[in-house]
């Protein structure tokens, strides 16, 4: 099975699809740089405009630089703050035409290496950094993940 995976970053909107059962891109990574403040609607156009370039007409899964609970940002780090609140599942399902669904990015990098690379059946705690135009984290524990962890983004007082 092939999935469309794409990762929106603060600088880059970059996809590609991916193999589920190897974990490998199945074509050239398509990258186009991040619309300039990153609002919902450019930043969906950029993700359809990759679906296109791929003909793509099968499951998309999206990684995006915030928490996400049922599809939702539940905030916004290096992106507009009107991602908050945003049903991003919904917008990038129907500006693409494709059953889309969204998680942390480094939600989906963490399950990618727990599944295909250094993290794969290893017992105890994993803990996957992500290092772009934010710092992403993801936690796993004997292989499950805690999802939205994002210590880079933590409010202290």
């Amino acid at each position: 099975m092939q999935v469309l995976g794409i990762d929106v970053g603060g600088s880059g909107i970059k996809g590609a699809p991916v193999d589920t059962e190897t974990g490998k891109l199945t074509a050239e990574r398509v990258r186009i740089k991040t619309p300039k403040k990153a609002e919902p609607e450019p930043v969906a156009e950029v993700v359809a405009e990759i679906a296109r370039a791929f003909d793509w007409k099968g499951l998309i899964g999206i990684g995006f630089p915030a928490p996400i609970k049922g599809g939702v940002a539940m905030m916004a780090a290096n992106v507009s703050d009107k991602w908050v609140g945003t049903n991003a599942d919904e917008l990038f399902t129907k500006v693409t035409g494709c059953d889309c669904t969204l998680i942390n990015d480094a939600d989906a990098a963490g399950l990618a290496e727990v599944k295909f690379g250094a993290g794969k059946g290893h017992p105890g705690t994993v803990i996957m950094l992500t290092l772009g135009t934010g710092i992403g984290t993801a936690i796993f524990h004997n292989g499950h993940l805690l999802p939205n962890t994002e210590f880079g983004h933590l409010d202290m007082k």
